[in-house]
């Protein structure tokens, strides 16, 4: 595929209003959610309940996007389509989380670094075959007084640029995550230290991106908004306002006009503040337009409440729970425009 055919996939997946639906939780995460909800953990209630996510009726008009993982792309639905068939159906473009998770880094036991570059060619080939149409890898960085060292954000974001690279390599889209996490108990830091790893982290990335020579126009930049820690102090929090100009002002310094969008994953936030934060960030962009679209990859904070509601009676409230998460997408998608009314 051509990197012009790789933009077009690339800007569709940031339509206006439009955001990605994150469903490819490693086999641990979504293992400790269905039980939450008191189901068991069987391949066939991942399979039914990432059906239920994938074909609801309306989704498509607020998802470009959805990421899967491993088994549901392989997976077909109770009608015997493939899912990536239901998805194209739905004119949803079929994704895959290709990293292999994260791993302590040698020589530096608070930090991890992603691993899964052995045989990721020979795997991109498959997905691709597959249906995929983008891919996804993430790294994480911790806060601390020790961390993140240059070491770990320079092992993570060649990893990222390494992967970027073979992606376009394979004719998929690559979905660059460097996420630093705001959720983790140690996470306590101010919003001016957030800023400042962030700034880090993303000139890094974009350094090896350049290097590896990776079509930016052809790239999503999937990010944390620029928060302080879920466990900060109460005085070091900030309202939405100064979270949305920080985050702005941190693409500003480091992000390239090029990159055909950014998306945010929603860690450390409820699925409200998500939203408003979203929502002022594009507000921000109303006079004076962003040089990026910016819109939502949203996992927990676009499903929570639907898989709740189906966990009750997953016969009963199949229909509602669909319901769930259209409403939910349509809420992100009016913050991806900035009009969101709370």
């Amino acid at each position: 595929m051509s990197i012009e055919n790789l933009e077009e996939i690339a800007q569709a997946m940031v339509a206006p209003g439009k955001g990605i639906i994150a469903v490819d939780e490693s086999a641990s995460t979504i293992k400790k959610r269905i039980e939450a909800v008191g189901l068991e953990n069987t391949e066939e209630n991942r399979r039914k309940y990432r059906q239920l996510l994938l074909t609801a009726p309306g989704l498509g008009q607020y998802i470009s996007g959805a990421i899967l993982f491993d088994e549901t792309i392989r997976q077909k639905t109770d009608d015997g389509r493939s899912m990536v068939e239901a998805m194209n159906a739905a004119g949803i473009i079929p994704g895959i989380k290709v990293d292999k998770g994260t791993h302590p880094l040698a020589g530096f036991p608070d930090e991890v670094v992603t691993e899964g570059l052995d045989g990721l060619r020979e795997r991109l080939q498959e997905y691709a075959k597959l249906g995929a149409k983008f891919a996804k890898w993430r790294a994480v960085i911790k806060i601390t007084d020790d961390t993140p060292t240059s070491a770990a954000v320079e092992a993570n974001t060649h990893a990222l640029a390494r992967y970027a690279a073979l992606c376009q390599e394979a004719g998929l889209v690559p979905m660059v995550e460097p996420e630093i996490l705001m959720d983790d108990p140690s996470s306590v830091q101010d919003l001016d230290t957030s800023f400042a790893v962030h700034k880090e982290v993303l000139q890094s990335l974009f350094a090896q991106l350049e290097l590896n020579n990776v079509e930016l126009r052809a790239l999503i930049l999937k990010v944390s908004m620029v928060i302080p820690g879920k466990f900060a102090p109460k005085e070091d929090q900030a309202d939405a306002e100064d979270i949305a100009n920080a985050t702005v002002s941190v693409f500003q310094y480091a992000v390239p006009a090029a990159v055909a969008g950014i998306v945010f994953l929603s860690g450390g936030q409820s699925d409200l503040q998500a939203t408003q934060h979203l929502n002022e960030i594009n507000k921000l962009g109303l006079d004076h337009p962003h040089p990026w679209p910016i819109s939502f990859s949203y996992g927990r904070a676009l499903v929570s409440k639907a898989l709740e509601t189906w966990a009750k009676d997953p016969k009963a409230n199949y229909e509602a729970a669909q319901k769930t998460v259209v409403e939910r997408a349509k809420e992100n998608s009016d913050a991806a425009r900035g009009v969101w009314k709370k």
